[in-house]
């Protein structure tokens, strides 16, 4: 007997502080190396042009509130990346930077989580990285909270905790591609789309997670996120 045809997948999506409706998630896009003391702890330069990838939808996890986050399989060395999050309530194509900030209807905290080996190892090969990056859960988006009239927020401190010890820590006015240019120059590659998802960067002390780790990561006015990482399942 042949398998049926399976009904469509739920649509993920994010809770909106003080809304009812959340935040369907179409796609999750992120940018590499957008501070330039991270760039620099990769081996880049302090600028380059902006570069993309993309996390599944299925990799979301949401973490509004205490959340427990396992371990992914086949990796040793799974990394940190604490990142601030837009949400695109309307999206278009070839747009101006200084008006491509006005599509954002959302923001809040997120974490880029990295198989750090697996990335290396596809990357000395000239491999594609996606194993690295897009995996269960490896898209962690904390509670939004609309944005006002001003916009995103350009400035503010950025910081994860480990065990009450500082990780990472940087501004979001050090990023070097702000959260217009970023969607401006997004919107040269593809067209964008109310859902969608985007990663702005992560400063500086990326580094390990182990299973009992508790992260806290914070930015003035934006629910924190509360991580306990736990062993494999």
């Amino acid at each position: 007997m042949p398998l049926p045809i399976p009904d469509p997948a739920p649509v993920p999506s994010v809770p909106v502080a003080g809304h009812r409706t959340p935040f369907p998630v179409r796609r999750i896009l992120c940018i590499g190396r957008n501070y330039a003391a991270h760039a620099r702890e990769m081996g880049a330069s302090d600028r380059e042009p902006p570069f993309f990838f993309a996390k599944s939808p299925d990799a979301l996890c949401v973490a509004a509130g205490p959340t427990r986050w396992p371990l992914p399989p086949r990796s040793a060395d799974v990394h940190h990346e604490l990142e601030h999050v837009v949400a695109l309530g309307a999206g278009g194509r070839d747009l101006d930077p200084s008006t491509a900030a006005a599509l954002v209807c959302a923001e809040g905290l997120g974490l880029d989580m990295t198989r750090r080996d697996v990335q290396a190892a596809a990357k000395a090969q000239g491999r594609p990285w996606t194993t690295g990056k897009d995996f269960d859960g490896s898209a962690i988006v904390g509670e939004l909270v609309a944005v006002g009239a001003d916009g995103p927020r350009a400035a503010g401190r950025l910081l994860l905790t480990i065990d009450g010890v500082v990780r990472q820590e940087g501004d979001l006015a050090d990023r070097i591609w702000d959260v217009g240019e970023l969607i401006a120059e997004l919107s040269t590659w593809m067209t964008l789309r109310a859902g969608d998802l985007l990663f702005t960067g992560t400063p500086a002390g990326v580094g390990p997670v182990h299973a009992g780790a508790h992260l806290v990561g914070t930015l003035d006015g934006l629910p924190s996120l509360d991580l306990t990482v736990t062993a494999r399942p």
